[in-house]
């Protein structure tokens, strides 16, 4: 009667740790790759003047993202960044928004190396998606990406660039 007993016991705790576990796979954390490519809408520097080529930037970008499962969004970033002959660092607030209409927005730190000639030259970015709405409602992550930029063209109102990255996100459960 305890061998019986027993059985039921130790098959209700394998049903109920199968549940669990497949609760929690579907929980997991998914990551998406893209390519970027990214423009400037407008931009404003201001020099500091302690040292030459300090200057501190307000700056709006535009950009089209292809991610690896072949959807395509935009992103619409406002940014400051604090330089030297173009090297240093930024802080950006960038908005995704997919065909949906659904949204992801990211707060992102930049490292930006540049040459004396005041172009920046390349970027690390390092992201933390903060909220999305739609079908990212609740999405909570973190991303990477690096960015490389061509040299600024008369009329330009700065850089534009191709890059690529990741995100790693979890959604809650539906």
């Amino acid at each position: 009667m305890g061998t019986k007993k027993s059985m039921w016991v130790f098959f209700g705790v394998l049903m109920i740790s199968s549940f669990v576990l497949a609760s929690v796979m579907q929980a997991g954390a998914e990551t998406l790759k893209f390519k970027v490519y990214t423009y400037v809408t407008k931009a404003e520097r201001v020099p500091v003047g302690d040292v030459d080529g300090h200057t501190v930037t307000l700056s709006t970008r535009g950009a089209f993202i292809v991610f690896e499962n072949g959807e395509v969004a935009t992103q619409r970033s406002v940014g400051t960044s604090d330089t030297i002959k173009a090297s240093g660092s930024s802080l950006t607030y960038q908005t995704i928004t997919f065909s949906d209409g659904s949204t992801i927005i990211i707060k992102a730190q930049t490292a930006v190396a540049g040459t004396a000639s005041k172009a920046p030259t390349s970027a690390k970015v390092t992201r933390e998606i903060i909220k999305g709405t739609g079908r990212f409602e609740g999405i909570k992550g973190t991303g990477t990406s690096t960015v490389k930029y061509f040299p600024v063209e008369e009329g330009e109102a700065g850089p534009k660039g191709i890059g690529e990255g990741s995100i790693t996100y979890t959604l809650p459960p539906k």
